[in-house]
């Protein structure tokens, strides 16, 4: 069956895409690293070898396949062979403790586990259950050419991926993610140009947000290009040589990259959609790059559990560039409050969202799935997305703050982005983050963090009066700390338990 027929069905699997644009344009790069690349024929046979052997060792559909390690050709390919085997790929991040790691393989009872070197070294002395290979050796372990492994029916339903989110709350969640789910993903990106893409991935894959852009260049057949650890540098290097046309960034790693003081030197004119995700983008930030950088720029809005997503084209709503725009086609948002209520037109509420893309269900975890759903009135489920929003008047969302960072200080609702956003103008304030700590006189009351910006010279005690001054009197700061840098996940959320630890040690 050719490409084009599967991308215009109802349900195609992403390996049998694969297959076919290796039929179809088999020497057309499909993956590319700093020192290789591989074409879809290539990366098809290779499939089929992973495939194979999975079998070969009785791992069976269903079961899930973990890996753990940086981005490469090597690591797609075995996440990708799995897929095809019917089991479920598990990328797990290296950046994890070894406990943690052990604890996420033991939960998804992986009977298998590929490992990059560095992660194998990270590893020494902790024992991973069930079979352990490691990247540098995948040619003696893999089956030899021309293997092809056993067919696998793989309806929509079946687990794609199992996703370990542990966000800023600490503790790992395993989210189960459907083939019709990934699906879901592929087939709404036609308008996006994938199949002629050149996507650059600076992202880790273990990570939702770089299997979004990932997963739709190679369904329509695209090129992906691999880096192993994000620099701005060496991102605008690799951009230009490639002649790059896509992308998904997370915000923080626009601003590194609109701050290098000679990004207008380099040629960026390939680029046609630029997409971001993950973490809070702000308005600011948003027209540098719509200013300086060639080709659409679009956020989306959503999690990594599903449930609704949001669009902006930024360089379409100028005036719109504080929101995460409005709900996609399909997608339901409601705002609902503290009672599972909906709320009134232009009121605040937590967000809660319905479509197509909404995981099964997190990972043996029965009651934190409960936890995690909202049902309307008629008994449509709903994922709620942890976030408090309000609608404008055009449908376009401005989200608040993730609910439980909210604020509540003598009474009154804080929302930490509102300080944030007034913290940020300061000269000397090169980023920074607000979070809430208890208080007796308040209950709580809101603490500022900030990275100083070089070569501005501000004491704490300056910045903390000044930013006390634009605030309203319920809103203002009780404590302002410097700190070299902000403590980030790998997509760049601020991980604010990190922060509040630091002002209890």
């Amino acid at each position: 069956m050719t490409a084009a027929v599967l991308l215009a069905s109802d349900f195609a699997t992403l390996p049998d895409l694969i297959r076919a644009h290796a039929q179809e344009n088999g020497d057309k790069v499909a993956l590319a690293e700093s020192d290789g690349e591989i074409d879809y024929a290539a990366l098809d046979a290779l499939m089929d070898r992973i495939a194979a052997a999975l079998q070969r060792d009785g791992v069976r559909k269903g079961d899930a396949v973990a890996i753990v390690g940086a981005a490469t050709i090597d690591y797609a390919a075995i996440f990708l062979g799995a897929l095809r085997a019917g089991c479920v790929a598990t990328p797990i991040a290296p950046s994890s403790t070894p406990a943690a790691i052990v604890a996420m393989i033991a939960d998804c009872a992986a009977p298998i586990t590929f490992v990059d070197a560095d992660a194998a070294a990270a590893m020494t002395g902790h024992r991973i259950p069930g079979k352990l290979v490691h990247l540098k050796s995948l040619g003696h372990w893999i089956a030899p050419e021309g293997a092809r492994p056993q067919p696998v029916e793989i309806a929509p339903g079946d687990p794609f991926n199992i996703i370990y989110s542990s966000g800023t709350t600490g503790t790992p969640k395993g989210i189960v993610q459907s083939h019709a789910m990934r699906w879901a993903h592929i087939n709404r990106n036609e308008a996006a140009g994938f199949a002629h893409a050149v996507t650059i991935i600076a992202t880790p894959l273990y990570s939702n947000t770089t299997l979004v852009s990932f997963l739709p260049t190679l369904g329509w057949g695209g090129t992906a290009v691999l880096m192993k650890k994000f620099d701005a540098r060496g991102y605008l290097q690799l951009a230009e040589r490639h002649r790059a046309t896509h992308t998904m960034l997370v915000p923080v790693q626009y601003s590194r990259i609109m701050g290098l003081p000679d990004f207008d030197r380099f040629d960026l004119s390939s680029f046609v959609f630029k997409t971001s995700t993950s973490a809070p983008f702000s308005a600011a930030l948003k027209a540098d790059v719509v200013a300086r950088w060639p080709g659409l720029l679009v956020e989306y809005y959503g999690m990594t559990e599903g449930g609704g997503t949001c669009l902006l084209v930024a360089n379409a709503h100028p005036d719109k560039l504080h929101t995460v725009g409005r709900p996609i086609e399909g997608h339901d948002i409601r705002l609902i409050d503290d009672d599972g209520q909906e709320v009134a037109p232009g009121e605040t509420g937590e967000v809660v969202g319905r479509s197509p893309a909404m995981m099964t269900g997190y990972h043996g975890r029965a009651e934190a799935t409960s936890a995690a759903e909202w049902f309307d009135a008629t008994g449509n489920r709903f994922i709620r997305h942890g976030d408090v929003g309000r609608f404008d008047e055009d449908g376009f969302l401005t989200l608040l703050d993730r609910k439980k960072d909210l604020i509540i200080s003598g009474g009154f609702n804080i929302y930490p982005t509102d300080i944030e956003a007034i913290l940020s103008q300061h000269p000397a304030v090169a980023d920074c983050s607000v979070v809430g700590v208890a208080s007796e006189a308040w209950g709580e009351t809101p603490i500022g963090f900030y990275v100083p910006h070089t070569g501005v010279d501000a004491s704490i005690d300056d910045i903390l009066e000044w930013t006390n001054a634009q605030l309203g009197k319920t809103q203002r700061l009780s404590a302002l700390h410097a700190i070299a840098e902000l403590p980030r996940s790998a997509i760049g959320k601020v991980l604010k338990r990190d922060l509040r630890e630091l002002l209890s040690a």
